[in-house]
């Protein structure tokens, strides 16, 4: 019986997506094509619209939500903070010499002086530790505010996420590519269980959006939370969902789960900050 166990548990495991020995970029090609092939009527340049690319109810909704959306007044914010100098005399600007051209798009990056990964909130505190400033908290508040006038800086701009060819990057990119598929919880469930095999279903009274495309909006506002958040206080919020103690923001496994699926979104375009429901 034990022997059985075993096969089977072999089997499932070579069946899964992280199991195989893909490199990104063939990641990428399945990962993109599912999609399309899913949802044949959504224009490859739309999943950067979530839930609201495949629910037309939603984006009409959704649409009256961004003749006004409620984000204006953190990009507004964000611009004033980004703006004024630290104690030193130096500022954010003197951490990020090309951030008018925009720069959201090449986060996160792997960072290969130091094998880590490198967030556009991590560059936000470390500028502001380099500079004796107190870092920022990491899933809501000033730090959205900035991020969301950065992103704003970036929109247009395609997602231009890098794995280099190094032991470190290609670790943690799989890292973020087993969380995404690896069940947790008591409801034992993974990522893509709702935003990859079932996306488009109902949970509850909501569609299931699809991960394409996900990075690509944040921060958001969200009308649930009646304010700002990062990309790692929603991935909190989802591991609570399925009963699994969230990772803390920041940490290198959020990192690397950021990292795996902003790189699956390649190519397509910025456009946070966003509103969602």
């Amino acid at each position: 019986m034990k022997k059985i166990a075993t096969a089977l548990s072999v089997v499932l495991l070579a069946a899964t997506p992280f199991a195989s020995q893909a490199t990104p970029d063939d990641d990428l090609k399945a990962f993109r094509s599912y999609f399309t092939k899913k949802f044949p009527e959504v224009p490859m340049s739309d999943f950067v619209n979530g839930v609201y690319a495949i629910d037309a109810a939603a984006r009409e909704q959704w649409e009256a939500f961004e003749e006004f959306p409620s984000y204006e007044i953190a990009i507004d914010n964000g611009k004033d903070k980004f703006g004024k100098k630290f104690a030193n005399g130096k500022g954010y600007a003197d951490c990020f010499p090309n951030y008018k051209k925009g720069i959201k798009q090449n986060y996160p990056y792997f960072d290969t002086d130091s094998g880590k990964i490198v967030t556009l909130e991590g560059a936000i505190n470390k500028c502001r530790t380099d500079n004796g400033e107190k870092p920022l908290k990491w899933k809501k508040g000033a730090i959205t505010e900035i991020g969301a006038y950065l992103a704003s800086l970036s929109r247009g701009h395609k997602i231009n996420v890098k794995v280099p060819n190094d032991a470190g990057a290609i670790a943690a990119y799989n890292r973020g590519k087993k969380h995404f598929y690896a069940k947790r919880g008591q409801l034992n469930m993974a990522c893509a269980d709702c935003h990859y095999y079932y996306s488009g279903s109902m949970i509850r009274a909501d569609i299931l959006s699809p991960a394409l495309g996900h990075p690509s909006g944040f921060p958001v506002y969200r009308n649930k939370w009646a304010g700002m958040g990062t990309i790692h206080r929603r991935y909190g919020g989802c591991n609570k969902q399925v009963r699994a103690k969230p990772f803390k923001a920041q940490s290198d496994e959020y990192k690397a789960l950021e990292y795996f699926e902003t790189y699956m979104s390649n190519g397509l375009e910025i456009n946070g900050p966003s509103q969602r429901k």
